[in-house]
């Protein structure tokens, strides 16, 4: 008798067992699409948030992040910061200076060597009113090199104000994984002009834009249809962007509105990779075209126009 109730008593427990498992493989399914979905929206964060304010920037510093100094000359930061040049990254030669380094191994060794990991933020700041826009490359760069977790500082050096890191970066374990999201090569960008497929922004100064060439390059004046808009003219009299309304109004004036595809440039991609920075963070779609003018200029004139009004 007791051995007939055993045996039923399991037939009940794999009855019940066998009831209940597809509400337990339904629930672990929406528990893995649950933890997906918030990665997922944690990625398009992510890659969409560019800029950061002082007092984020020091939250990511107090959890591990590393600090990148990217103003030419930083005496006062070298101790909690570490240097960074956007030219040790970049071709050394004429008329290709502007452009990234074409060896990934040397990239992801010169990487490590700043401490930059796979998952440690980078916060990335400079000199807005004196510099050229250096912090935007260099987050231009960590992004399009496969680092999904860079931020520039608005506001800059000022912005951060007193901070204080308990341990240098060691040697980190980051690898080179290029994103051609945020990148245009040159032949592409013709193309992409003669059949009116975006909107092209020149970033230089007015004067540049009208014709002059006192960076280097070989021809002057502008690409077609391009539409100046002087990167720094985003900023107010502290080196801070201007309020997201502000922005957004100025783009309107030039005709430039969130639904178009856009390319920027400017002598050698600096300049034009701090507008990319702002740009994306804001929800606009956006290219740096890095070999910019030197490389645009030292091309065949009948090929690759330039307008001089």
């Amino acid at each position: 008798m007791f051995s007939i109730l055993v045996t039923i008593a399991a037939i009940a427990l794999g009855i019940a067992a066998f009831l209940l498992l597809p509400e337990f493989r339904r629930r672990e399914t929406v528990q893995k699409n649950s933890l997906f979905v918030s990665e997922f929206v944690q990625s398009q964060q992510h890659e969409q948030q560019w800029i950061i304010d002082g007092d984020r920037a020091r939250e990511l510093l107090k959890q591990g992040a590393i600090l990148l100094d990217a103003r030419p000359e930083n005496p006062l930061h070298r101790r909690i910061a570490r240097p960074v040049a956007w030219q040790d990254f970049s071709q050394p030669h004429s008329p290709h200076r502007g452009k990234l380094l074409q060896d990934d191994a040397v990239l992801t060794a010169k990487l490590q060597s700043l401490g930059i990991d796979r998952d440690r933020p980078v916060v990335v700041f400079g000199d807005p009113l004196r510099g050229w826009g250096e912090e935007g490359r260099i987050v231009w760069m960590l992004r399009t090199l496969g680092h999904s977790q860079t931020y520039l500082v608005d506001g800059g050096v000022k912005a951060l104000g007193n901070i204080s890191l308990t341990s240098a970066p060691k040697q980190g374990d980051f690898t080179v994984q290029r994103v051609s999201t945020w990148e245009i090569g040159v032949n592409e960008l013709r193309t992409a002009i003669a059949q009116d497929r975006l909107v092209v922004i020149d970033s230089r100064e007015a004067r540049e834009y009208q014709g002059q060439t006192p960076y280097g390059e070989s021809r002057g004046g502008h690409l077609a249809k391009a539409i100046h808009l002087y990167y720094k003219d985003l900023l107010d009299e502290e080196g801070k962007l201007l309020g997201r309304e502000t922005i957004f109004a100025k783009l309107q004036e030039k005709g430039i509105v969130p639904e178009m595809a856009i390319a920027v440039y400017c002598t050698g991609g600096v300049r034009s990779a701090w507008l990319t920075a702002v740009l994306v963070d804001m929800g606009f779609e956006v290219k740096n075209y890095s070999g910019s003018m030197w490389e645009w200029s030292s091309l065949p004139a009948n090929h690759y126009p330039l307008i001089n009004h």
